[in-house]
């Protein structure tokens, strides 16, 4: 603790602050005890000097990770560093030992996934940023190397997160401890299973927490010699039986129970299960379920955990036919019998309830009547008869909650017991590991029983400790006899005397209270005030008979006595053991096995108090023989929710957990010790020759230290005492010198593996140079070559963009002139309009004004008058009561003047009365007024509005239009009466500011204004969108008249060619292929439908021919042919001249059949399905990139080809063309008519007989179809290389973003000769991503895969690099370092010069992926940072990066190879700044990317990219070669 002489005028200072408990400030001035001070909030403050602390201006913007580094160790210094590191997501911090998890209430999975856990394996503690894991390692590394038990104590209030906590140790200890168990289910998994098990039947949703556990956990986890997990034990305590049929709202029951009414339908109706709306234990509560949780999927992962943990299907059928019971009992109810104080069942809602539960409690079995029975009636045994007594309905009431807290309690116990019988303990463990999960303090607005043995538990863990860590501290060093002073410390063994103490405790007298059969809750209450009336920790409430308050260690909680004697009785009703051990369910009966004969005699009574004061002592002193290490829980907030850091919540749990004296003994202490033994035995091989020598064990201890220099260290009787820190710097000096050892032996190893395996090495080099020169002059050439070649094609296209570019922007230009200024003109218009009108209506309403104003001042005037009379009149009326006592002769006079007095007062009330008339008038006027004001107000806003609008469009008119300069004045003129009037208009407010009401009136008015102008505006929406419709119902009538007229020309054409030589031209229309101009660049108007009309013609003149021959054979024909297809394209056919042969057959098979014009065919699902087939196997990615070529190669040649039927296929430019002139519709019949094939080919300048000529057809419905499945089995494929690619890369990304530990020590300490050693393990893992990408480019070159799809996996796998690696980088502190971002650099220069070898065609703009991981470390590896400005930060070194990546980075950097220091503070206050700016714009606090895994192409962009296919010369395989079916496809002679 830095003290109070420390502090001067000017320096930076913590006080106290009601609200955020510290702020900083800066002392002003120093006057004795007295600090005056000015805060950041800039309030002054006075404060006495000894509660003002300095705070250290130096400390990493960031936090520490371990409170004991703090140059500060005081209240307010460790609350900020907490606060910091909660900020940025650090949750977890070190004090000394001890652990501080602040809970975040929010998922961080990357906190614990496995490649967490293999990096805090074997790690040194403090090595790495706090974490549980560390605390878990720490206890399994003590467990196995000292041979003894040690035990992890997870404490805090409720929500704080102890089971959380609890579950991540459990996964750790089973990953490090893992070991294969009987049946294929591991010890391991089991253990972790539990958690899931318990938690629905243990845990539910309270005030303070959504997953409460209502019992408390003790999980011993047994290991054999080897550190393996040999067995397992679960103990659990106080379950909450009360919240079964009694709950509060918003709690929750237990959660199983909303997890059976979740379940699928045939267990709900099995179970006759509804809403929980419909059950009396359920709906007590408005709430039924929690927020981001799924009962449903919750109902089926607790069966799966019941699976893991032992529990067979049979049993847990009875187990949720046992909680469905529960159910149906609740909702039993019952009424007044015929007899005095009995009852019966109410109705038959209540009768079906009975025989449901007793269906579910004994499988059908049972008769209704016995439960009924059990339920209503006692017996009584006396010496003389059996009485038999029924119950009246609240008794009853009370015998049905009895039962259905016994039956879950058994239940629960019964599954707590499975679950240990089904792991299984090991009787031959020496050692284990105890997790310690109880119920966190609780103070609710009514606490009973169960918060009163819930702060019992608490207290002990509380005082446990106190003792560990304070108590035996102190008598440690006490008894060793060494230097110490004592340190004050808050002990609770009053607290703890007042509860358990014999007999005068407050369990004690509870017991003795339920003993006594006429003891009521307010005896017991009054038994309490009697006995601790005198104790300062029982407090007596005022108001209340039946509370009472005891100051606890984390404050004052005040119970409700009024259940406490009926919760701390533990016995089963007579009558519902017997029915219930009479069950003919096994398992039912198993819960209630039948009590021993002399357990049935003896007394009733058993006290839950008591009994779990004896558990508690069973397990303090199972703690007692373990090592405990302690792991503090915080709640941040009490609303449950991410960042919110509560400052006064906070420091309080901080104050009770014994924290800040933790930290003050851990550092002042002596936290290692060892016993003179241990200590030679570890570190004697530092001084061999004092081992030699015959010296005392104390005195070698003493040489052995003094030979290393160590300072500050104490000598005791028994035991050496070292500071925080020694024992690692003796380990590590340890570890140096057996390292010196084992190196000489590998020394010599080495040497002659080195020896052979260099001559070796040296004979293969040799021979592969010579290759691989070879080969590189080779590509060398050819490099040459191909860069020739793409200079030239730049040239040309540049040229040719350029061009286009000019044309566009200058068509544009003209375009926006037009507008610009017609909006000009327009606005002008409306601005005269709208100002001429705000004059008219400010002249009406000055006037109004000015009325009113007169008013107002004659009213004034008369109410002044009447006070003034009233005055005069009341003066003359005391000079005549002082007359009248002196002569009783003026006694007439004064009864004349109180009449006056009278009348006066009469007329005054009058003159009141016509005041307030007045005044509402004025307020009438005034409210008129006011919409006036408003409706001005608006007008003015909108004037001013356009004003500016119009001022900017005036600016740029006259940089670009010189005659628009004239209308500046007219604007400048405007300008100053819109000034005038906003002036005026200002005037009126402040007239107008007290008139509240009146105001809030206009404000509505203006609401429905708004509202009816949004009618309008929606009404002129609907008429815009009727007269789009309307022109394009014009357009497309045009159109239908255009396609008649060609329509008419052709049928014309046709009848002239109706001859005998019909047939002729007909045969050879029927190879006519319809060419594409390149003046429209489709198919010319009128193509479709003349196509159409002559396959009509042709089917018609040739039906005589086709009648000769049978429909079937032709049918079973065609089946055969595409048997034969499909049976090809399913083997590889590989590639013909870098084009696939599958793809290429596919196509011209199809366009020879016609299959693409046909309304019905299987053709095409069969192909479709023979490509699904060759996709299950997803992992090949060979197959996945042949399929790819071939799917995009047919995609392609069907993108040219087919075309859409009827009107909404067109396009816009056969729109255009479709209302062309007459002469252009001409032409286009002409083009289409058979007879002008010849003209036709002429004018496009191109043959008909290549084909390689692609023609467009009219693509029927299964064509389209088949185009579209194509299209998704593309994407498909893809995708699929993509994710494979990732996943193939995914684990070493996560190698590859932090250098292994031995690799960068050796860099840092700088050693040459394991500087290239260590160089190459520091790219091992890039050069497995660069090999992957290798083989990945190879496999979709050989398969001819597109280059544009080639570049755009590779764009989107870099781009998967960039968001894991930069993630990573900025979720884990210890990858902010200077050697790990050189590291990171290096691997990255691997990928850019892999992208260097893949040239651009493949690679494209994959290395611009990367620009987020390659600017930040960049940062990282700048030398200057302290030096750089915000500025050239954000826009030089990293302009891609946020102001939250860049706070991330700057806050978690650290330099472990030069010592440099990270940004300046400046700096990171404009940081912060700026986030407080961006969240108040709402702009997205995340720091980090997300993977973008869409598909980035579409059909088009393919169609686009590809070059043209000449399917001419592609030689079909050998199978279709010999079918004479196919003969289309061979090669024809020119």
């Amino acid at each position: 603790m830095a003290g109070p002489d420390n502090i001067i005028v000017g320096s930076h200072v913590w006080v106290e602050d009601p609200s955020l408990a510290w702020i900083d400030g800066e002392v002003l001035r120093i006057n004795g005890e007295e600090v005056h001070a000015q805060t950041t909030n800039g309030k002054k403050v006075v404060a006495n000097i000894s509660k003002v602390f300095p705070k250290d201006t130096e400390a990493p913007p960031g936090g520490v990770d371990d409170m004991t580094k703090l140059s500060y160790l005081h209240e307010p210094g460790v609350l900020h560093n907490l606060a910091t590191r909660y900020e940025l997501n650090e949750i977890y911090t070190y004090t000394g030992n001890i652990l501080i998890a602040v809970n975040p209430f929010q998922r961080l999975p990357h906190l614990y996934d496995t490649h967490m856990m293999e990096q805090y394996k074997g790690a040194a503690f403090g090595e790495l940023s706090p974490h549980v894991f560390a605390v878990a390692d720490v206890a399994y590394r003590a467990m196995v190397n000292e041979g003894k038990s040690n035990s992890i104590l997870v404490s805090g209030e409720s929500g704080a997160g102890k089971t959380e906590t609890t579950k991540m140790l459990m996964r750790y200890l089973a990953h490090l401890g893992g070991r294969s168990g009987v049946e294929g289910r591991t010890v391991e998994q089991q253990v972790l299973e539990s958690n899931p098990v318990l938690e629905a039947f243990g845990n539910a949703k309270t005030v303070r927490n959504n997953n409460s556990s209502r019992f408390g956990k003790f999980v011993e986890i047994q290991f054999d010699k080897s550190g393996r997990i040999s067995g397992a034990a679960v103990r659990t305590y106080l379950l909450e039986r009360s919240r079964v049929c009694q709950i509060s709202d918003p709690e929750r029951n237990y959660h199983c129970f909303y997890l059976l009414c979740a379940a699928p339908p045939e267990d709900r109706e099995k179970y006759k299960l509804g809403d929980p709306k419909s059950f009396h234990y359920l709906n007590q509560s408005n709430c039924y379920a929690l927020d981001g949780v799924d009962d449903a999927h919750e109902y089926l992962e607790t069966r799966r955990a019941m699976d893991i943990v032992g529990i067979s299907e049979e049993e847990q059928v009875a187990i949720f036919r046992v909680v469905a019971a529960i159910l149906h009992l609740g909702n039993i109810d019952f009424a007044k019998g015929p007899e005095i104080d009995s009852s019966v069942i109410k109705d038959e809602k209540s009768r079906f309830h009975l025989n449901m539960t007793a269906e579910l409690l004994e499988y059908a079995w049972c008769d209704a009547k016995s439960l009924e029975d059990a339920l209503i009636k006692r017996v009584m045994v006396t010496p003389e008869e059996v009485i038999t007594r029924t119950l009246d309905p609240v008794a009853a009431l009370g015998s049905r909650d009895a039962l259905a807290k016994t039956i879950y309690s058994r239940l629960f116990d019964w599954i707590v017991d499975t679950i240990n019988n089904s792991i299984g303990q090991d009787p031959n463990s020496k050692s284990l590991i105890g997790v310690l999960d109880i119920y966190g303090f609780e103070s609710f607005k009514h606490n009973s029983f169960e918060q009163f043995c819930i702060n019992f538990t608490n207290e002990k863990l509380q005082q446990h400790f106190n003792q560990h860590v304070f108590k035996m501290e102190q008598e440690e060093y006490t008894k060793e006899e060494i230097n110490w002073s004592y340190i004050e410390f808050v002990d609770n063994q009053d607290v703890l005397d007042l509860i358990e103490k014999k007999p005068g405790g407050i369990i004690a007298l509870l017991d003795e209270a339920c003993m006594f059969p006429k003891s009521t809750h307010e005896t017991f209450a009054q038994k309490l005030y009697q006995t601790f009336k005198n104790n300062k920790r029982f407090i007596k409430p005022k108001l209340s008979r039946t509370s009472f308050t005891i100051s606890h260690y984390a404050g004052e909680v005040t119970y409700l006595a009024d259940q406490f004697l009926d919760k701390n009785k533990d016995y089963v009703v007579a009558e519902h053991q017997d029915l219930l051990t009479a069950s003919k369910c096994s398992f039912v009966a198993g819960l209630f096995p039948p009590l021993p004969e002399e357990s049935s005699k003896s007394s009733k009574f058993s006290s839950i108090g008591s009994r779990f004061k004896l558990q508690l002592q069973s397990l303090m002193e199972t703690l007692s023989t373990t090592e405990p290490h302690y792991i503090r829980c915080v709640k941040p907030n009490n609303v449950l929710k991410p960042a919110i850091f509560e400052n006064r919540n906070v420091i309080q749990q901080l104050r009770c957990g014994g924290v800040l004296e933790a930290i003050r003994i851990s550092c002042a202490g002596y936290p290692t010790r060892r016993t003179f033994y241990e200590f030679l035995h570890r570190f004697g091989v530092l001084a061999p020759e004092v081992l030699e020598g015959n010296h005392d064990e104390q005195v070698a201890c003493q040489m052995i230290l003094d030979k290393k220099g160590l300072k500050g260290y104490q000598i005791g009787k028994t035991k050496v005492f070292l500071r925080a820190g020694q024992m690692a710097e003796l380990d590590a000096r340890r570890a140096e010198v057996l390292g010196n050892a084992a190196r000489i032996i590998q020394r010599q190893s080495r040497t002659y593996l080195a020896r052979k395996e260099f001559v070796a090495l040296r004979k293969a080099v040799i021979q592969l140079q010579s290759c691989l020169r070879g080969i590189l002059a080779r590509k060398l050439y050819e490099q040459l070559r191909q860069e020739a070649a793409a200079l030239m094609i730049q040239k040309n296209f540049r040229r040719y963009i350029v061009l286009k570019s000019y044309s566009t922007v200058r068509l544009s230009a003209i375009t926006l002139q037009t507008g610009l200024r017609a909006m000009t003109a327009r606005n002008e218009f409306r601005f005269r309009k709208q100002t001429k009108a705000a004059i008219i209506v400010q002249a009406r309403l000055r006037c109004h004004i000015a009325y009113s104003y007169h008013k107002s001042l004659q009213k004034a005037a008369l109410v002044t008058q009447c006070s003034w009379r009233r005055r005069i009149a009341r003066k003359e009326l005391r000079m005549l009561k002082m007359a009248a006592r002196e002569t009783g002769a003026l006694k007439e006079a004064k009864d004349k003047l109180e009449k006056r007095v009278e009348e006066l007062t009469w007329r005054l009330q009058l003159e009141k009365r016509l005041r307030t008339d007045l005044e509402e008038e004025k307020g009438q006027e005034i409210a008129k007024l006011q919409d006036a004001l408003h409706a001005m107000q608006i007008q003015v806003e909108e004037a001013n509005t356009r004003a500016i609008q119009e001022r900017e469009a005036a600016q740029k008119a006259i940089e670009e239009a010189p005659p628009v300069i004239k209308e500046t004045p007219v604007l400048i003129q405007d300008t100053e009466k819109i000034d005038s009037l906003t002036s005026e208009v200002e005037s009126l407010k402040a007239l107008l500011l007290s008139e509240r009401q009146a105001a809030e009136e206009a404000r509505r008015a203006s609401t429905d204004a708004e509202a009816r102008n949004v009618e309008l505006t929606k009404k002129l929406e609907d008429a815009e969108q009727k007269v789009d419709q309307l022109q394009e119902s014009v357009q497309r009538f045009e159109e239908k008249l255009s396609n008649s007229e060609s329509e008419n020309q052709v049928l014309r054409q046709q009848a002239l060619t109706l001859s005998p030589t019909g047939k002729t031209l007909s045969a050879r229309s029927k190879t006519m292929i319809i060419q594409r101009t390149p003046e429209n660049g489709n198919v010319l108007n009128g193509g479709a439908k003349v196509a159409s009309d002559m396959t009509l013609a042709i089917s018609n003149a040739r039906e005589p021919d086709s009648e000769e021959k049978p429909q079937k054979s032709l049918n079973d024909k065609q089946q055969e042919n595409q048997d034969i297809l499909v049976k090809c394209i399913s083997q590889n056919l590989g590639f013909s001249g870098g084009k696939p042969v599958a793809a290429c057959v596919i196509y011209k098979c199809l366009l020879h059949w016609r299959s693409f014009e046909v309304e019905r065919t299987t053709v095409f699902d069969r192909i479709i399905q023979t490509i699904a087939s060759a996709l299950e196997v997803p992992d090949n990615n060979d197959v996945l990139a042949y399929w790819l070529s071939n799917t995009s190669t047919l995609l392609f040649l069907l993108q040219h080809t087919l075309k859409a039927t009827g009107a909404a296929s067109l396009t816009p430019q056969r729109r255009r063309t479709a209302t062309a002139s007459l002469f252009g519709r001409v032409s286009q019949g002409l083009r289409s008519s058979p007879q002008s094939a010849g003209l036709s080919s002429f004018l496009n300048g191109r043959g008909l007989g290549r084909l390689d000529d692609l023609r467009q057809v009219e693509a029927k419905y299964p064509a389209l179809l088949f185009k579209q499945q194509l299209t998704a089995f593309l994407e498909k494929i893809y995708g699929m290389i993509r994710d494979n690619l990732k996943k193939e890369i995914s684990p070493l990304l996560g190698l590859c973003i932090q250098a292994p530990r031995t690799s960068r020590a050796s860099l840092v300490k700088g050693r040459s000769q394991a500087n290239a050693v260590a160089q190459q393990a520091l790219i091992a893992h890039w050069q497995s991503i660069v090999k992957s990408l290798n083989s990945s480019l190879m496999t979709m070159k050989a398969n001819y895969v597109p280059p544009f799809l080639v570049r755009k996996v590779f764009t989107q796998i870099f781009s998967f690099i960039n968001v894991q690696l930069f993630n990573s980088l900025l979720l884990r502190r210890e990858c902010c370092s200077f050697s790990n971002g050189e590291y990171v650099k290096a691997g990255l220069a691997e990928l850019e010069q892999w992208c260097d070898g893949a040239t651009e065609e493949y690679a494209g703009s994959a290395w611009d992926e990367l620009k987020h991981i390659r600017q930040a470390v960049g940062f990282l590896v700048i030398h200057q940072k302290p030096k750089k400005t915000l500025n050239e930060i954000t826009k030089e070194l990293c302009p891609v990066l946020s102001i939250q990546q860049l706070y991330r980075i700057s806050t978690m950097y650290w330099d472990d190879k030069y010592g440099t220091h990270s940004v300046s503070s400046d700096v990171i206050s404009n940081m912060r700044i700026m986030m407080t700016e961006d969240s108040s714009n709402a702009v997205s606090s995340s720091f980090l990317l997300d993977d973008d895994s869409s598909i980035p192409f579409s059909v088009d962009d393919i169609s686009k990219s590809m070059q043209q296919i000449d399917v001419a010369d592609v030689d079909p395989p050998s199978l279709i070669r010999e079918n004479s079916g196919f003969g289309f496809l061979l090669p024809r002679a020119e």
